[in-house]
């Protein structure tokens, strides 16, 4: 290409196609380029490149949605798809099983499974909080409650017992003095509370969004009281797990995982025009509700300070046996 001419020339030039050649050799990229892919962004030599994260559809997912539609996952080059679980107990089932990589849910189920030995999983990246009118206990119109001191032997409708639902209505009561123990617990899936509260199967519940303001416009639900008060203020909510073996089998395609989602969960925290598309499309809710709701409070990194409120929580209020050191369950992070 430079007209090399004189002899030392040519003999440079021969040695530094010797040099080439060689370097193709080490590296596997040959001229055909059947090796010749290039790395993800920080993620060379993932361990796997297709992975399987077991979800709900929820406003929580908004930051996983958006690293999946713009295209973090790929450049990280993960190809990831979802798989649909009916609970949080459900997802970190299909994780222990092997039919997800990795399990989103609310943080109850990981400390639960922790403690009693059904599972050794570990933290992987953080999701919400509580977020000021993100969750509340709420009523109807023509039920008996109307302030939280009304709910003691009431018919309150939870998703399940040892839930968030449950945990976080019942300390809201305790930090106002009001007596759960004769309460009577309800157990209905998050779609059908409305039309309970409307028919007198359930004097109040515990509702997260959408389903506040889907509940206000089809029951005419109002709020009792805000979860985000007392010691369940800014409370963490979900995040995501994986067992033990999986994350020391699979560190690369971890903290690649993980890249994504801390582009995705800036881009929701900063732009809610990105968030409200994502939730009519994933999470079936209206646009109307979408522009109403209010989001959760998101995050990615994991704060053991932080975190350590919800075992404690659990294991005050008698939802585990013993108590869990949250530091011992937090994998890897990337960039940590």
């Amino acid at each position: 290409m430079f007209g090399i001419t004189s002899g030392g020339g040519r003999v440079r030039a021969r040695q530094a196609a010797l040099a080439v050649t060689a370097l193709l050799a080490v590296t596997g990229c040959g001229a055909l380029g059947s090796a010749s892919t290039s790395s993800p962004a920080g993620g060379g030599g993932l361990e796997k490149t297709t992975l399987k994260v077991s979800i709900l559809p929820t406003t929580d997912l908004a930051p996983f949605w958006l690293a999946q539609d713009n295209g973090y996952f790929k450049a990280e080059g993960l190809s990831v798809d979802s798989v649909i679980a009916a609970s949080g107990q459900a997802s970190l089932t299909k994780s222990i099983s092997g039919e997800a990589d990795i399990a989103f849910s609310t943080y109850p189920p990981f400390f639960t499974a922790k403690s009693t030995g059904a599972a050794d999983m570990q933290l992987v990246a953080d999701a919400t909080s509580v977020n000021a009118k993100s969750n509340a206990i709420v009523t109807v119109p023509n039920s008996p409650v109307k302030t939280v001191y009304d709910l003691a032997d009431k018919k309150i409708a939870i998703t399940a017992k040892n839930t968030a639902s449950d945990l976080l209505t019942r300390s809201v009561m305790q930090d106002h003095g009001v007596d759960f123990s004769k309460v009577k617990w309800v157990l209905i899936p998050l779609p059908n509370i409305a039309a309970a509260l409307q028919q007198g199967d359930a004097d109040a519940a515990y509702l997260p969004e959408p389903y506040i303001t889907q509940a206000a416009k089809t029951a005419g639900a109002i709020p009792v009281i805000d979860i985000n008060t007392g010691a369940t203020q800014d409370f963490p909510l979900t995040g995501y797990g994986a067992t033990r073996k999986w994350v020391h089998d699979n560190p690369k395609t971890l903290a690649a995982f993980q890249r994504a989602m801390q582009k995705g969960t800036h881009e929701a925290l900063n732009d809610r025009a990105q968030v409200e598309p994502l939730l009519v499309r994933f999470a079936k809710i209206d646009e109307d509700t979408a522009k109403l709701l209010t989001l959760p409070g998101y995050g990615s990194t994991l704060d053991s300070r932080r975190l350590q409120r919800v075992p404690d929580l659990l294991l005050q209020l008698g939802a585990i046996p013993r108590s869990i050191d949250v530091n011992s369950m937090i994998g890897p992070q990337a960039g940590k």
